[in-house]
Parts: C-alpha cells; sequence; structure tokens
C-alpha cells in the first residue's frame, strides 16, 4: 500500500478502462470546482480515446445529492439524465460481495479517512479489473489504484 505521504504518480496514456469518481463528476459540472478546467480535459481526451466508463450506483447518489442541494432540482435531474444516457458509461450497482469487500478496505486502510462510497468504489474497481481512476481524490492512490491523466 502506498504512503499517504507520496506524491501522485498519475497515469499518463491509455488504460483499458477508467472509474469516474465523484469528485471528477462533480468537478465537470462545476466551473467553480478549482479541478474544473482538469476534469474537462479529462473527459473530453477519454472521450476521444472511447474509453469505458465505470462508477457506482453509490456515486451516481453522491452526485445527485451534492448538485440538488448546491444547485437545485433541474441541475441534479439533468446530472442523472447524463449519466444514464452516456453509452460508455456502466453503473456497477452494489452486490452483498461488493459491501463486504468494502467492509475489508475500511478495516485495511483504518487509519485513513475512507468513505464508505469510496470502499465501495475500489471492490468494484478490483473485481471488475479497473486499475485506474478519474479521480482528484488521493484515497485512491492509498489504496493501491492509479489516477489518470492525460497528455
Amino acid at each position: 500500500m502506498p504512503s499517504a505521504r507520496r506524491r501522485p504518480k498519475p497515469v499518463r496514456g491509455e488504460p483499458a478502462s477508467l472509474f469516474v469518481d465523484s469528485g471528477a463528476w462533480i468537478a465537470l459540472a462545476s466551473a467553480r470546482d478549482a479541478h474544473h478546467a482538469e476534469a474537462d480535459s479529462l473527459f473530453r481526451t477519454a472521450a476521444t480515446l472511447r474509453l469505458p466508463l465505470l462508477t457506482t450506483n453509490l456515486v451516481v447518489a453522491d452526485i445527485h445529492r451534492l448538485l440538488l442541494h448546491r444547485a437545485g432540482i433541474a441541475v441534479a435531474t439533468r446530472a442523472l439524465e447524463r449519466l444514464e444516457g452516456s453509452p460508455r458509461l456502466t453503473v456497477a450497482f452494489v452486490r452483498p460481495e461488493d459491501h463486504r469487500a468494502a467492509r475489508r478496505w475500511l478495516a485495511r486502510l483504518g487509519d485513513h479517512p475512507i468513505s464508505y462510497t469510496d470502499a465501495v468504489s475500489f471492490a468494484v474497481m478490483t473485481a471488475r479489473r479497473c486499475r485506474t481512476a478519474l479521480s482528484f481524490d488521493r484515497h485512491f492512490e492509498i489504496a493501491g489504484f492509479e489516477l489518470w491523466r492525460s497528455g
């Protein structure tokens, strides 16, 4: 497991697929987000490369909740419609085995403030053999996954 103190070693190049974390979706949706320009560029590159995207229904729930409270019902609804309409996106619904694996991730990384949603994301990524995340969250690196950056 990588140390929390190491600088990120973002993956450059073309991964087989990308797990997209809620922070990346939110950065893409919000022009005021500190990572908006980078998220926009990364999503455009992923689209150009036709990379399959993966996320979970818990991430979708996070996005909807945040947009609902920050931007209102219409924006939150449009975000759901765009996610559901994306031909390159697979939304993995959490299964009992993902829950059990997430609990193991939380126990293994107990000295880090990892959310249950992130732990489920790690479980789904492991089960789907997805090693790379489009995320601005260092917890993915702490868990041993790679952060993707174009270029």
